[in-house]
């Protein structure tokens, strides 16, 4: 537990560096372009990109030592960073205000690239969750990684809409690749474990490893399905965050331009820092209560709570409406995450959760981009119209309100209310019921297991 959580203090700082960079970036693009359009272009280049890295990158941790990987993630975003910052340093101001601009969009790519490849720490983490933790103790050690990526989101929310505010870009990227090189510091005198390696397809040269070997050498997509496959509802529960990550590319695309009609950056991003410690509280309370006896049902039941919110915190354009339903949406995500998190490392063998970790990524993230790269033009050229000269004005303008920032707000309630339907839905699957009574079955065979030990 001691490896795991100096590990996990490590990840942290990571997370916190990638956070503050992707926040900061969205954040200088609109107000520099002020164009809707370019931030939910910019979530489905980052969401995108995301989508098929996760195939690769879940291949990397299962093939090789999570300390290597850990490494190469912190290694390719402090080159790409830098990269940024020179792109940055050698372009005219005056070019990064028009949306169109091709120096503009190589200098998005190259930070948000560099955020990106967080991910691969990110299932490097929760493999190690599997390796470092005992069974009975992996949901609150999700629990720690969920209050982790709050902190991060915390610390990045604070300072990214300061930095912008105050220092500028120029001094963001030099604080980003400075931390990163401290980050890489540290790691290298981490000692981490690995898998042990009759638990990996090691090329050892007996004839019966030979195919699992080919397997190691590739991404391995067959084989990865095929293990998901074994557990009867897994897909249907992969498929169902897809969905939810479908409406979620919505939020992700439009809450920032739709935050800064109402605030202002500096304002923004402080609210974001505060309403961080959502990700920390819930965390905190999953680390020290887990999740019950059925962490599926925790996931749907916490599902139908954030689809609910999300369904009336933007029905008035109220900072302090919005600020609420936020606070408790955050707070449920580490829930969420810890569930599903927990039933992977329960149900999937440990040699081929890097692999499953990866392929749902890539598969719920895929969703995110169609949103983002559809959303911003159907917002600017139906909702907001709607709501600013259309029959929407009339219609529900007396008790809604007009303007651009009530167009936002109806899309976000639409996006809510069709979410939670789906949600009720899904909840009365057979692939629900299939999975619940197979993570029974599980925990009750290890129970089973450590009650009479094998002789041998």
């Amino acid at each position: 537990m001691k490896t795991f959580h100096v590990t996990l203090a490590n990840s942290l700082a990571a997370f916190l560096i990638n956070s503050t960079v992707w926040f900061a970036v969205t954040f200088w693009v609109f107000l520099e372009t002020k164009s809707v359009i370019a931030t939910s272009v910019m979530a489905g280049v980052f969401t995108l990109t995301v989508a098929f890295s996760g195939f690769l990158l879940g291949s990397l941790v299962d093939r090789y030592p999570k300390k290597r990987v850990m490494l190469l993630s912190s290694v390719i975003s402090l080159v790409l960073y830098a990269l940024a910052s020179f792109i940055y340093v050698t372009t005219p101001p005056e070019v990064f205000s028009d949306a169109a601009s091709v120096r503009l969009w190589i200098f998005i790519v190259l930070a948000l690239v560099g955020a990106i490849f967080g991910n691969l720490r990110s299932i490097a983490l929760a493999t190690l969750v599997t390796i470092l933790v005992p069974e009975e103790g992996r949901d609150k050690a999700n629990g720690l990684v969920g209050t982790a990526n709050g902190v991060s989101f915390l610390g990045a929310s604070i300072f990214s809409g300061l930095a912008v505010g105050y220092l500028g870009m120029f001094w963001l990227l030099m604080i980003a690749v400075t931390l990163t090189v401290l980050v890489i510091a540290h790691l290298l005198t981490l000692t981490i474990p690995d898998l042990p390696k009759k638990l990996r397809h090691a090329h050892d040269g007996e004839p019966e490893h030979e195919h699992e070997d080919q397997q190691d050498n590739r991404i391995d997509l067959r084989g990865t399905i095929a293990a998901i496959k074994l557990v009867p509802g897994l897909f249907g529960l992969i498929f169902f965050h897809t969905f939810n990550n479908f409406l979620g590319g919505i939020f992700m695309s439009l809450m920032d331009a739709y935050g800064l009609l109402l605030v202002s950056v500096q304002a923004w991003g402080f609210l974001w820092g505060v309403l961080s410690l959502g990700f920390i509280v819930g965390g905190i309370v999953v680390a020290r209560k887990g999740l019950g006896k059925s962490p599926l049902r925790t996931l749907f039941l916490a599902n139908i709570a954030m689809w609910s919110i999300c369904s009336v915190f933007t029905l008035q354009a109220s900072i302090v409406l919005l600020a609420v339903g936020m606070f408790v949406w955050l707070c449920l995500i580490p829930a969420v995450e810890a569930a599903e998190q927990t039933i992977l490392q329960k149900v999937v063998q440990p040699e081929r959760q890097g692999r499953v970790f990866g392929f749902a990524q890539s598969v719920e993230q895929a969703a995110s981009p169609v949103t983002a790269f559809l959303i911003g033009p159907i917002a600017q050229l139906i909702f907001i119209p709607f709501m600013t000269t259309g029959a929407g004005v009339d219609l529900l303008g007396p008790w809604f309100g007009t303007g651009t920032d009530r167009g936002l707000a109806l899309l976000f309630t639409v996006a809510g209310v069709i979410g939670l339907i789906v949600t009720l839905l899904a909840m009365r699957s057979y692939s629900y019921r299939a999975l619940s009574a197979n993570y029974q079955n599980q925990a009750e065979d290890q129970k089973l297991a450590e009650a009479y030990p094998d002789p041998a």
